[in-house]
């Protein structure tokens, strides 16, 4: 039977939705689900990744674990990996998974998928399709090394279980590697945007790109994604232009999303935004160029001033969804 080990991340005692996918990732390769939940006070997380698909549970509860750091954390997972020897390891291709995934498999000398949007199991061996060249190349890639196979999946390219609260398991308490003498670093404090909504975990985005003017143009932006309950994004040229903050920006080098819909406004669409945003199941493009090349890329295109289009949109939805 395979050993499928899943690293479940969590924050403010909330299982997050990348590692809900795992497991669900998880279940669809068969055999045994085991998760991995470290940090303090763990118990609700715990509870929740059950109803969310594992099968069994290793927990770690300790004050050293309380906040993420990346000592304690890959030394407590390539412990795990190595008593253990599970065959596959999966999380999310969140900053920590790739942080804790990349550690443990470096430690190990195991090899790691990462950005993974399909897997599949054949004889024995993990097989994973992972976008190249900005997204316009999907390559299937796999690990030839015999042992433990690591992997990190993309956000939203897979689809977790239905919560299940009847679901529960063994839980087997596990020990820290490192002790608090022995952490270098430290967490002095740690600042949340709060009041928003993430752009890794939105289904819904509207974001905004050159074509809003400056800083006042995302108003109409931010009015269509409240009544949609949608995440803000943004072009590199709006944020490099200082219009908005980088934490919205959509790209190669900022954040790369999967959401249900993707609005496009004011944004024609360069390779590094594309590579950011290619993978959204529906793509709607507004723009006053009609040749620009996000047209090329969206599901829906509307040729017009999104100055009058936005609001028009907003006043519909706000009617449709009784807001």
């Amino acid at each position: 039977m395979t050993s499928v080990f899943v690293w479940l991340e969590h924050f403010d005692g909330v299982l997050v939705q990348p590692s809900r996918e795992a497991l669900g990732a998880a279940g669809t390769l068969g055999g045994k689900i085991t998760g991995l939940v470290f940090g303090k006070n763990v118990d609700a997380v715990v509870k929740a990744a059950f109803h969310a698909g594992a099968d069994e549970i290793i927990k770690v509860d300790d004050e050293t674990l309380e906040t993420f750091r990346f000592e304690p954390y890959v030394a407590l997972l390539t412990k795990i990996v190595k008593d253990n020897t599970p065959d596959i390891v999966l999380a999310g291709h969140t900053t920590r998974g790739r942080e804790i995934m990349g550690g443990a498999a470096a430690d190990l000398d195991k090899g790691l998928l990462a950005d993974c949007t399909e897997l599949s199991l054949e004889g024995g061996r993990l097989k994973a399709v992972h976008p190249v060249y900005s997204g316009k190349v999907l390559s299937t890639i796999e690990i030839v090394s015999d042992g433990t196979q690591f992997a990190t999946l993309r956000g939203r390219a897979f689809t977790p279980n239905e919560p299940d609260a009847s679901r529960s398991g063994n839980v087997i308490s596990a020990s820290p590697v490192l002790a608090e003498s022995d952490i270098a670093s430290k967490v002095e404090s740690f600042e949340a945007s709060v009041g928003k909504v993430s752009l890794s975990d939105a289904a819904i985005i509207v974001s905004g790109g050159r074509g809003v003017g400056g800083p006042e143009g995302f108003a109409p932006i931010r009015e269509l994604a409240e009544v949609l309950g949608a995440a803000v994004g943004a072009s590199r040229a709006t944020v490099d232009a200082g219009w908005i903050p980088y934490e919205h920006q959509v790209g190669q080098t900022g954040k790369v999303v999967s959401p249900d819909l993707y609005i496009a406004a004011g944004i024609s669409g360069a390779i590094q935004h594309q590579a950011g945003m290619r993978t959204s199941k529906t793509i709607v493009a507004i723009n006053k160029d009609a040749d620009a090349p996000i047209f090329g890329l969206a599901t829906y295109g509307i040729v017009g001033d999104l100055f009058e289009l936005l609001p028009a949109l907003t006043k519909v939805f706000k009617e449709k969804l009784g807001k």
